[in-house]
């Protein structure tokens, strides 16, 4: 299913948050025209390691993990503005990620049926429009990085571009919405999505701890409103359990064969008893591996502590296919899935 064949993108962006949206647009059925400069996007550099990429050139495996599916054109947009302009006037959809105001200054306006997708790090307005950014220091700025980490230790950043990838999901839910309403109205629309608002949307829970009076900090993988719900140590690795009811809690207490209070029962219990409660369960983890506790916690949200190799070669990546070949190079595949309504539910 490709429900949107016929809908034409230029993406003008690089690095990650516009590339990525791109792609989604293309796993969706787009025809996607990606504009590279005649050096190319800088992420075909950021390795190693490097491969041999869709157009059969050596790029940094980082540049297949949001470039595929799309048709590359070389274009110096300074240069070569009306060979841009051209390719422009064709779009229904344009993606880009210059610093706010250039893309007018350089390409000047759009037609009005065209979804013009602007992404940047601080947005089209506010004192900090002009300042660079990358994800790294997003994080660093939007506070995530301070709840970030094990609770003695500095702070971290999340282990891949988290608001990049995010600002990305955003700009296509934008993009689809505006492709809607150009259908109702004939009218396309100017869409401005930043990684800082994509950044301070995505605290959800803990932003509103603060905004509740709370300081959030660093709780490893702990949870500020939910206990047990952390990984432990087994006898060979990691494993993560995540406790979020009654019913479950006390499948946990049955299961681990805990001598715990009855007032433990009630999550806010716990919170107040958080050391001890953490205790018990990690003297009970200690003692089985990550394969017993697996059949032992069942209907329990509980895993283990995967590497990414592990999880690449989980039986649920390979029964989802998770992985997928694009052009003789093997990717991650598009987490979208369409599924066909059955007889069953087609009949009145």
């Amino acid at each position: 299913m490709q429900p949107l064949a016929g809908i034409k993108v230029l993406d003008l962006s690089r690095i990650l948050a516009g590339p990525h949206a791109a792609q989604t647009l293309a796993d969706l059925g787009a025809e996607v025209t990606k504009v590279e400069a005649p050096w190319g996007d800088d992420t075909r550099r950021w390795g190693p390691p490097f491969q041999t990429g869709f157009d059969g050139t050596e790029v940094a495996s980082y540049y297949l993990a949001c470039n595929r599916g799309k048709s590359v054109v070389s274009a110096n947009i300074k240069t070569e503005r009306d060979r841009v302009r051209e390719l422009m006037a064709q779009a229904d959809v344009i993606i880009e990620n210059f610093k706010p105001g250039t893309f007018e200054q350089r390409l000047g306006p759009v037609d009005e049926s065209i979804v013009l997708c602007s992404i940047s790090g601080y947005g089209q307005s506010g004192p900090r429009r002009d300042e660079v950014a990358f994800d790294l220091t997003m994080q660093a700025r939007s506070g995530i990085m301070s709840i970030t980490g094990e609770a003695n230790g500095g702070p971290a950043k999340v282990g891949v571009a988290w608001i990049d990838v995010m600002t990305g999901m955003n700009a296509v839910a934008s993009i689809l919405a505006a492709l809607y309403h150009r259908e109702k109205t004939g009218k396309g629309a100017r869409i401005d999505i930043s990684l800082w608002d994509t950044a301070l949307a995505a605290l959800v829970n803990q932003g509103h701890n603060a905004l509740a009076g709370l300081t959030p900090g660093r709780m490893g993988s702990a949870h500020p409103n939910l206990v047990p719900y952390r990984a432990f140590e087994a006898k060979d690795g990691w494993f993560a359990i995540g406790v979020g009811t009654q019913r479950q809690w006390e499948a946990l207490v049955k299961a681990l064969n805990l001598d715990v209070p009855e007032a433990w029962k009630e999550n806010s219990a716990r919170i107040d008893a958080r050391t001890a409660v953490e205790k018990a369960v990690q003297a009970a983890v200690s003692s089985h591996d990550r394969a017993s506790l697996e059949d032992m916690l069942a209907g329990i949200p509980c895993a283990p502590v995967n590497t990414v190799n592990e999880a690449l070669a989980d039986a649920q990546t390979r029964a989802r296919e998770g992985l997928m070949e694009h052009n003789g190079v093997t990717t991650l595949a598009s987490p979208l899935r369409f599924l066909q309504p059955s007889k069953e539910n087609n009949e009145v």
